[in-house]
C-alpha cells in the first residue's frame, strides 16, 4: 500500500501516529484557530478592562465582610495567621486576627490602631501617614483605582494563579518603591479580589488570602472604633 499524500502532512497506513506538520501548514492552522477566536468574540483580556471592572465592583459597595489568611515569608521564617476583615466606606477596616494568636488592626478613617493581647500594647498612628502593607486596603471601597494605586499595571502570566481562571495583575505601589519591589493581585471571573502578593525589598513576601466573601453587610460604625483596655501600653507613631 502507497503512503497517502496529504498537502502539508505525510504519513502512512501502516503508522498512522507518524504525522509531520510542515511549519507552513502548522501557520495557516493558527492563523485560521485565531480567526476562529475573534469570530467567537474570544478576544485577549485587556488588562485595563479588568482593572476597570474590579474599580467598579468594589466602588459600588458600601461594606465587606470577609475570611483572611496572611502569609509571611522573610528573613528565614514562615509565619500563617488567620481572621476575618470588615470594610466599610469612607476608609473603615477591622482586621480581627484569630488564629494563631488574638491581634487587631482596625482604623476609623482617620486614626489606626494595632493591638497586641499578649503583651498590651497598643500602637496608634495616622493612617494616611502609617507605614502599613494593610493600609491600602481601607480605600478599597468607594474610590478604587487599581491602575493609580499599581503603577505599571500588567497581566503576570508566569505566576501560577490559585485557581486555574482567575487572572494575576502585577504592578508597583505608588510611593513606596523604597519598601515594595512589586505587587500581585489576583482577580476572579467576578472581578473579586481573591488573593494579594507582597514582594518587598528585604526579599520578603507577604500574602493575603480572601474568602467567603459578603457584600453589603450590616456592620456598625463602632466596630471600627477602639479604646486601649486599662493597662496597657500606649505607643504613638512619631512622625504622626
Amino acid at each position: 500500500m502507497h503512503p497517502i499524500q496529504v498537502e502539508g502532512i505525510a504519513t502512512s497506513a501502516y503508522h498512522p501516529a507518524k504525522v509531520k506538520i510542515s511549519s507552513r501548514t502548522l501557520f495557516r492552522l493558527t492563523v485560521a484557530f485565531a480567526a476562529l477566536l475573534c469570530a467567537r468574540g474570544y478576544a485577549l483580556p485587556d488588562v485595563h478592562a479588568v482593572a476597570q471592572a474590579v474599580d467598579a465592583h468594589y466602588n459600588h459597595l458600601h461594606s465587606l465582610e470577609a475570611d483572611f489568611v496572611e502569609i509571611y515569608q522573610g528573613s528565614g521564617m514562615a509565619r500563617s495567621e488567620s481572621g476575618t476583615l470588615w470594610l466599610k466606606k469612607p476608609g473603615k477596616m477591622r482586621w480581627e486576627y484569630r488564629s494563631p494568636e488574638e491581634k487587631l488592626f482596625v482604623t476609623d478613617g482617620d486614626q489606626a490602631w494595632l493591638y497586641l493581647p499578649s503583651e498590651k500594647q497598643a500602637r496608634k498612628s495616622s493612617l494616611r501617614k502609617m507605614d502599613d502593607v494593610r493600609s491600602p486596603l481601607a480605600f478599597l471601597l468607594g474610590k478604587t483605582k487599581l491602575e493609580k494605586e499599581l503603577l505599571n499595571l500588567s497581566f503576570a502570566p508566569d505566576v501560577e494563579p490559585s485557581t486555574p481562571e482567575n487572572s494575576v495583575l502585577r504592578g508597583t505601589a505608588r510611593g513606596l518603591g523604597d519598601r515594595i519591589r512589586q505587587v500581585l493581585v489576583e482577580v476572579t471571573p467576578e472581578h473579586h479580589i481573591a488573593r494579594i502578593l507582597i514582594d518587598s525589598t528585604d526579599d520578603s513576601i507577604t500574602e493575603y488570602r480572601f474568602n467567603n466573601q459578603k457584600e453589603n453587610v450590616q456592620v456598625l460604625d463602632s466596630k471600627f472604633q477602639f479604646r486601649p483596655p486599662a493597662g496597657s501600653e500606649i505607643i504613638e507613631n512619631e512622625s504622626d
